[in-house]
């Protein structure tokens, strides 16, 4: 396969994942480096949901980015790098959450409750109030529960990706977000 310096610098970004995994198995960084950048935001999104804050969760991605350039070529050919990739990020965060415990500082504001601009300021307190105490109880749940609630609820994975990704049963993930949502919904009480 020719090199890819050759090809058109913007050539690579308007690529299918699997052609650029092809490539970054050759030892293309340029492909990879496309595959960072596309996949990158939602990863980081996912790790701040487990983790509670974004210096964590940015350790996180680039542990799992570094992971999966070294296990690239184990990928399997036609499986999907976003699924694989959430599947190395999980795996990250749920090695951090279980190391010895530390702090967990809730310095984001989840994207779904984000207030309107034309909202009043009694109700912006009170979404913020909310929003943080839906934080708080979510960091509360075990990391398995957090997980499977995360990927469900915030990212839109089905439950055999879900499955996958967390490497239980489809049964197994189902049961975590009965007990996860049991949980958040008994927390969030008071703010029905």
């Amino acid at each position: 396969m020719p090199a890819v310096a050759a090809v058109d610098q913007e050539a690579p970004a308007g690529l299918d994942d699997s052609v650029l995994v092809v490539w970054a198995c050759e030892g293309d960084e340029e492909a990879f480096a496309v595959l960072v950048r596309r996949h990158s935001s939602r990863l980081l999104a996912l790790a701040q949901h487990l983790l509670g804050n974004r210096a964590d969760a940015e350790d996180a991605v680039q542990d799992a980015f570094l992971s999966a350039w070294r296990q690239l070529p184990e990928l399997r050919h036609g499986a999907s790098f976003g699924t694989w990739m959430y599947r190395i990020v999980t795996n990250c965060c749920l090695n951090t959450l279980r190391s010895p415990p530390h702090p967990l500082p809730l310095d984001t504001v989840s994207e779904l409750a984000a207030a309107d601009a034309g909202s009043s300021p009694p109700r912006v307190a009170e979404a913020d109030a909310a929003t943080t105490a839906l934080m708080r109880a979510l960091l509360g749940l075990r990391p398995e529960l957090r997980a499977c609630w995360v990927l469900r609820e915030l990212h839109g994975l089905h439950y055999d990706e879900i499955a996958h990704v967390v490497g239980s049963s489809e049964q197994t993930v189902r049961g975590r977000l009965a007990r996860a949502r049991r949980i958040l919904m008994e927390a969030m009480r008071p703010w029905r």
